[in-house]
């Protein structure tokens, strides 16, 4: 608790300095709050800052942002959630779903604007994508077939692997609907998939090294708070076990997975931004509906597909988004 209140503390002097520096120009106070790491986390909200600034919204000028990073804990997060709750700020960006859900705990009236690739009435944030009649609204990354594609790309790339891993996160709030469209894709795939759950990263490790000794070539990412914040551990257990990892997200793919295909994590982030940008501006959550992202991508890690001796069709090459040499 003294911690908590110490870092509340500190929040709350930062917000207050600069509008104090400006004399009594409004600036506008942004927490921005990130999952993981800050040299991992930080340059992948870039499209965000970049449509922010497109729409006005200058750094060090109009607005401030307050970037803070969970480090990949929950128990951390929720302390960063409940000090942004309670401090000045005009607007929270919480850049995964755990982490809106965290914030809405603490407060039902600071504006959040979330990005989230989990259905945000599944797991409380809104009541109704038109009508989210709360004080969140956001980006929502629909998965919709990216899931099957993931399970087609991972066959025409490992033809040899007949079984894949896929890792749940238990503390995943629609962990029920996620293990149901992963089976149903890998089927489709033909693909026999071997699925394990996890509560504590630790765990990883174990579940990693029996699929090694299992045969299991390569495993899938599912949507979950855990690995996204400790994705790099997750490449380095997976690269000590011989596994390649197929993301959902494109920040997988730069963090060592052999491939990633899902939401342009860039479009939902402008769209987050466009709708940071209304609240600044006097609109209220409650009545912005949540943007659909729907634009997918491929990113091919060939750097990575080299090191396992894995060849990349040059058909696949081509309809590549990205390519990560």
């Amino acid at each position: 608790m003294r911690k908590r209140r110490t870092l509340l503390g500190a929040m709350a002097a930062a917000f207050l300095a600069p509008r104090l520096a400006a004399g009594q120009q409004k600036t506008a106070n942004v927490v921005v709050l990130f999952a993981g790491e800050s040299e991992d986390d930080e340059p992948a909200a870039l499209s965000f800052y970049q449509e922010m600034r497109r729409r006005g919204w200058s750094e060090g000028v109009n607005i401030t942002y307050h970037r803070l990073f969970g480090k990949g804990s929950r128990t951390y997060v929720e302390g960063l959630a409940s000090s942004a709750a309670g401090s000045a700020a005009d607007l929270v960006v919480a850049t995964t779903g755990s982490l809106a859900v965290a914030v809405l705990k603490e407060t039902q009236t600071v504006p959040v604007v979330f990005l989230t690739s989990i259905d945000p009435v599944t797991i409380g944030l809104v009541d109704s994508i038109a009508r989210p009649g709360r004080n969140a609204t956001g980006a929502y990354q629909v998965q919709g077939d990216a899931v099957m594609a993931r399970y087609k790309l991972a066959r025409e790339l490992l033809p040899r692997a007949q079984k894949v891993g896929a890792l749940y996160d238990r503390r995943t709030v629609d962990v029920g609907r996620l293990k149901k469209v992963n089976q149903d894709a890998a089927i489709a795939a033909r693909i026999d998939l071997d699925a394990e759950e996890f509560t504590n990263f630790e765990a990883v490790a174990k579940i990693l090294a029996r699929y090694r000794r299992a045969g299991i070539l390569a495993v899938m990412t599912v949507p979950s708070f855990t690995l996204l914040a400790r994705r790099r551990e997750l490449i380095g257990l997976c690269e000590r076990n011989g596994i390649v990892l197929v993301g959902h997200r494109v920040e997988f793919a730069e963090a060592g997975a052999l491939l990633s295909y899902g939401p342009e994590i860039a479009e939902a982030q402008r769209r987050a931004a466009a709708i940071a940008d209304r609240i600044l501006k006097g609109a209220r959550p409650a009545q912005i509906p949540v943007e659909r992202a729907v634009k997918a991508e491929l990113v091919l890690n060939r750097r990575v597909a080299l090191a396992h001796g894995i060849p990349i069709p040059k058909a696949l090459l081509r309809r590549a988004d990205r390519i990560i040499d």
